[in-house]
């Protein structure tokens, strides 16, 4: 127990540039209190003591901001940043070395009987507010993109983006050039069907503008 708090702790020590020594990061930091509240309620889960793992998973839901299903599997060093309104079902297995930022959803999509949550792979980034939803798997090493709304499944070593998301990267071919993964730096495919809507407009404009010179409808 003590070896996971103090890789939990060095995690985010490596991770955030934000976080000083262990002892800001084991008061400060509710993603971490959200997931070393998850194990109890997990190992009640197990023992099928449900209740009481759902109350265990609601007290700290109501103290991080993150609710995690008891029922979850979640691997080593789950960095989740912020924690809040972060949701995690029940059939969710994440593999190791995963970050999660605020706002991300990883839910169902209410259609499935049993399995109905994603499984995320190790080494996985879900940037802000993304919703990966459904019995679908995110490959390892893979980003998703912030707000990005995913519904299939992604292949290792992908970025994927947009709503419904798509892939933009996979195995080091890049659709468009990003020298790195950056949430805040990513394709957005809304604003280029605009841009390409207007460049439609305006060369409708130039043959319109054309035809007028050489007479051709006077």
């Amino acid at each position: 127990m003590f070896q996971r708090v103090k890789e939990d702790l060095d995690m985010v020590l490596a991770l955030d540039p934000a976080a000083k020594n262990r002892l800001e990061v084991f008061f400060t930091y509710a993603g971490i209190h959200a997931v070393w509240a998850h194990l109890i309620a997990h190992w009640f889960y197990k023992k099928n003591f449900k209740v009481m793992a759902r109350v265990i998973s609601q007290l700290s839901r109501f103290v991080t901001g993150a609710e995690i299903h008891p029922g979850a599997n979640i691997g080593r060093r789950l960095f989740i940043d912020h924690g809040m309104g972060v949701v995690i079902g029940e059939t969710c297995n994440i593999g190791n070395d995963v970050t999660i930022y605020q706002g991300v959803t990883l839910g169902g999509t209410g259609k499935e009987d049993h399995k109905r949550h994603p499984d995320i792979d190790d080494n996985v980034l879900i940037a802000a507010g993304a919703k990966v939803l459904g019995n679908i798997r995110v490959g390892e090493s893979s980003n998703v993109g912030a707000n990005s709304v995913v519904l299939k499944n992604v292949p290792p070593h992908s970025t994927v983006v947009g709503i419904p998301g798509h892939i933009v990267k996979q195995h080091g071919q890049r659709v468009r050039k990003h020298n790195n993964f950056d949430h805040r730096d990513l394709p957005d495919p809304l604003f280029e069907k605009l841009l390409e809507l207007e460049k439609e407009i305006n060369n409708f404009r130039r043959e319109v503008g054309n035809e007028v010179k050489d007479g051709s409808h006077i």
